[in-house]
């Protein structure tokens, strides 16, 4: 356990060095990634709907 909390220190600047690394997003990058995501869910939403409903529809009529 002591030897673990020894380490801590020599791991946070593992961690910031790392940091430095990563190729951070620009804002308008992140933008386009989240309309991406807001529009293809939507779509998903459409299309599970519209699936169900048709199911819906489909079983009323077989049950009447």
């Amino acid at each position: 356990m002591i030897k673990a909390i020894a380490r801590f220190p020599k791991f946070l600047k593992e961690v910031k060095a790392e940091l430095k690394k990563v190729n951070w997003s620009t804002r308008q990058e992140l933008t386009g990634a989240t309309l991406l995501v807001l529009i293809s869910a939507g779509l998903m939403l459409l299309y599970i709907w519209a699936v169900d409903s048709g199911f819906s529809n489909f079983l009323k009529l077989l049950l009447k």
